[in-house]
């Protein structure tokens, strides 16, 4: 059986869809950068709220444990009382995979040297104050 088809038959010719094509490309390369920027910078952000947890928890586990000012605080303590199930409960680690260490009672606790200069592309010295 032959299939006959209309005359008028519409649809789109090759050069059309080409042109879609390299249209939608451009709109990618135009917003794959921004999103590469945003992703980076929630990081950072994820790191500053990290290191507030920190902070709280040192401080809990000083006021507990009757500890002094300056007196080292191990991970395995601090991370007690940060939230069961997170990744900083689990590992001691920020997002990037780099350990914030033992901290000191009463002393800010610090970003990550690696992480700092992985993410200073996105982030400049005022964006991590007062956590240097």
């Amino acid at each position: 059986m032959k299939t006959r088809f209309p005359k008028n038959r519409q649809g789109f010719t090759l050069v059309e869809i080409m042109i879609v094509v390299a249209i939608i490309a451009l709109l990618a390369s135009i917003a794959v950068p921004g999103f590469l920027r945003a992703r980076k910078r929630s990081q950072a952000s994820r790191i500053i709220n990290d290191l507030r947890l920190i902070d709280s928890a040192v401080d809990m586990y000083a006021i507990e444990n009757n500890k002094a000012s300056g007196a080292t605080v191990a991970v395995v303590d601090w991370t007690k009382y940060i939230k069961p199930g997170t990744n900083l409960y689990v590992t001691g680690r920020d997002i990037l995979g780099n350990t914030y260490g033992p901290q000191s009672v009463d002393v800010i606790p610090s970003v990550p040297a690696s992480s700092k200069s992985s993410l200073s592309d996105v982030t400049d010295i005022a964006f991590w104050s007062p956590y240097k």
